[in-house]
């Protein structure tokens, strides 16, 4: 069943007007990257260390963190605005625990910056969904892990398919499902799934690779490939396919790219300060109200001890603007990098309409 057809023509009209409004600033996103080196491309921010899930994959939330208070986040963005920042993502934890998130969220637009979420999904109402088209958010991402919870991931199709349902009535910002495949994936046939119900929706659709519970590479299985491989052929792809890492990450492979986190990308902690990542928090470990066209120079030129095995999808597409130019050198003073992340976001990306 196609979803889309049962949205009334209001909703179809404001969704393009916003879609067109979007795309525009998105172009000149690249158009601002390929321009100059001096600035980041993308922030997550963190509003909440909370959630209100325990998946056993997930090292990113606790259960007793309170929100940071709006005036300390807005301030971070504001921070983040005079860097150059392009879009912000905020994540978690839980980010929509926090209680005044659609204003964190209008600020980032007033600021000329692009807005997106990350959510499991849980809390989305037919209010909240209608808070957050009034905010101006541009993106959000829901990860489903599996069709039916177990007990590594409540985050499950079965849970989450009348959420998505909603968001397919009601959404005016672009939607974004998440699958995974990979070590503790009881079926690899899930991941399809959850792909093909996204494009029912009309939603765009991305995988990841779940690494083993040491967080070591694990190769995938040949049902786990050829899943992969299925869900890539779902659909036209767009720029969030540009994931040319993909196939070696695939077979347990290196890969051999200028990493660009601390330039391009930035990850802010609930504490305020920088990290390369989320999976690389203390380096370098900087209030953001500290940061500034030094440390961003540095980090850009910074070769990473951690990248031949990165798995941060949104790392790698950031970089992908200034693969072309300034060859890295680690300097000497640059801190061993911890290995590589649990958890790989490969982003095939299955464009919806």
């Amino acid at each position: 069943m196609d979803y889309r057809m049962g949205v009334g023509l209001g909703i179809k009209w404001k969704r393009g007007a916003r879609a067109l409004s979007r795309r525009s600033r998105e172009l000149a996103m690249v158009a601002k990257g390929l321009a100059s080196t001096d600035h980041p491309v993308l922030a997550q921010i963190i509003p909440t260390r909370r959630c209100n899930l325990s998946c056993k994959y997930c090292n990113e939330y606790d259960k007793t963190s309170q929100p940071v208070p709006s005036a300390i986040m807005l301030r971070r963005i504001d921070q983040l605005a005079e860097l150059g920042t392009t879009a912000i993502t905020f994540s978690g934890g839980e980010p929509l625990l926090h209680p005044e998130l659609e204003t964190l969220i209008a600020h980032v637009r007033r600021r000329g910056m692009i807005a997106g979420l990350i959510t499991n999904g849980y809390l989305l109402t037919a209010e909240r969904v209608q808070k957050l088209n009034q905010s101006g958010l541009d993106h959000l991402q829901i990860s489903i892990d599996n069709v039916t919870p177990d007990d590594v991931s409540m985050k499950s199709l079965k849970v989450l398919d009348k959420k998505l349902q909603l968001l397919a009535e009601r959404a005016l910002f672009a939607v974004n499902i998440n699958s995974v495949v990979g070590a503790g994936v009881r079926n690899p046939q899930d991941a399809l799934t959850i792909a093909q119900r996204a494009q029912e929706y009309g939603f765009s659709s991305t995988v990841g690779i779940i690494h083993d519970g040491d967080g070591q590479f694990q190769p995938l299985k040949s049902e786990e490939y050829s899943v992969l491989r299925k869900i890539k052929s779902l659909k036209k792809t767009g720029y969030a396919q540009l994931n040319y890492f993909q196939e070696n990450i695939a077979q347990g492979k290196p890969n051999d790219w200028r990493c660009r986190a601390g330039a391009r990308y930035l990850y802010i902690c609930e504490d305020g300060l920088v990290h390369f990542c989320s999976q690389q928090r203390g380096f370098p470990g900087i209030p953001l109200e500290h940061y500034d066209l030094r440390h961003i120079r540095r980090a850009f030129l910074a070769e990473k001890s951690c990248a031949p095995n990165c798995t941060i999808s949104c790392v790698h597409q950031v970089s992908y603007m200034d693969f072309w130019r300034a060859p890295q050198d680690r300097p000497t003073a640059e801190p061993q990098i911890a290995p590589a992340p649990a958890l790989v976001q490969i982003q095939v990306q299955i464009e919806g309409d």
